[in-house]
C-alpha cells in the first residue's frame, strides 16, 4: 500500500517556497510558541514537591 500525501501537505509545501513578509510572521509564531513552553515549564517547575 502506497502512502499518498494529502492535499493540505502539498499546499503547505508550495506555500513554504514563497518568499515574502510571511517569514517574519513565521519567526514570530515560532518564538511565541517556544516562549510559552518555557514559561509554562518555569511556572510548573515551582509546583513540584520532593516529599
Amino acid at each position: 500500500m502506497e502512502h499518498l500525501p494529502g492535499p493540505w501537505l502539498t499546499e503547505a509545501a508550495s506555500a513554504a517556497q514563497q518568499q515574502g513578509a510571511g517569514n517574519l510572521l513565521r519567526v514570530v509564531l515560532i518564538v511565541m510558541v517556544v516562549g510559552c513552553v518555557l514559561v509554562g515549564w518555569f511556572l510548573l517547575r515551582g509546583y513540584k514537591r520532593d516529599d
